[in-house]
């Protein structure tokens, strides 16, 4: 696949980013040599290798998936400068 400078602008017109002329010729070989990378990519042989998330080996940090209402209301109403109940007060601004 290559991309031409007709692609470039409407790529750019849809992205809404003013490309001159200019850094439009330049912007067509910078596109189709990141392409050329990216067809190389496609034929390196990656079967039998398990996916990762990280360079280096790491087990997931995992908890279980319950639902809870978080025991936190004290510590979030804490800080706050008027509260009753857990819950925040507001002053009135609607009459």
């Amino acid at each position: 696949m290559s991309v031409d400078v007709k692609t470039v602008k409407r790529v750019a017109r849809l992205a809404r980013i003013a490309v001159s002329e200019e850094d439009a010729e330049r912007m067509t070989g910078e596109l189709n040599a990141i392409l050329g990378f990216v067809e190389q990519l496609n034929e390196v042989d990656v079967s039998g290798v398990e996916p990762m998330t990280s360079v280096t080996p790491m087990d997931m940090k995992k908890r279980r998936d319950v639902v809870t209402d978080g025991n936190k209301a004290a510590d979030i109403v804490a800080n706050a400068p008027a509260t009753e109940e857990n819950f925040f007060l507001v002053p009135k601004v609607v009459e």
